[in-house]
């Protein structure tokens, strides 16, 4: 596939289950093998150790799944592992999980651990990643967190790749892409 996305767009990437729109985000993180082809971010690669540590400041993720993990990892270490802890936690604040910055994630429900994740995200952007892949980011959430995740998601200043499903997050996107069987075509 070939696809090119300028500095700071935003696109929704849709499309049925299996068709590889995490694979895709996956590969671009340098998580997934690559089996042929040239990823560039920034007009970098990432075959050597400089690149893929350059990635991993340039690009933050929000997973789909997000795992709370089998050790006690506190909400407020997955913070700081943004690179800008205080921004973070002032976005744990607006998005309503602030106060739970001491539980261990596994202690979390679904949605305030998204909004962890997601506060996690606005941290990494604070530090100076200027990408953000976010893999279904408002699937665990109530329909005022869908919401408010949209917005803060698409007001940050970032180029935004989205997996998702849901049509009110896609249609802030500047562009809507639809993949199928692993090739990519435009709908809006």
């Amino acid at each position: 596939m070939d696809l090119d996305i300028a500095a700071g767009e935003r696109v929704a990437l849709t499309g049925t289950n299996g068709s590889g729109k995490t694979t895709l985000l996956r590969a671009v993180l340098g998580l997934h093998r690559q089996a042929g082809g040239e990823i560039l971010v920034g007009g970098r690669g990432h075959r050597t150790a400089a690149e893929r540590s350059w990635r991993r400041r340039a690009c933050a993720w929000i997973p789909q799944r997000p795992a709370a993990g089998r050790f006690p990892l506190l909400a407020e270490e997955l913070l700081a592992s943004s690179g800008a802890p205080a921004q973070a936690a002032l976005a744990a604040e607006r998005l309503g999980v602030g106060a739970l910055a001491g539980r261990p994630l596994s202690s979390l429900s679904g949605g305030q651990l998204q909004r962890m994740h997601l506060a996690r995200a606005v941290g990494c952007v604070a530090a100076g990643a200027g990408v953000l892949l976010a893999d279904e980011p408002t699937a665990a959430l109530d329909f005022a967190g869908q919401e408010e995740a949209a917005e803060v998601l698409t007001t940050l200043p970032v180029t935004l790749v989205v997996v998702t499903h849901d049509r009110a997050m896609a249609a802030r996107c500047d562009r809507t892409l639809e993949m199928a069987a692993g090739a990519l075509r435009e709908i809006r």
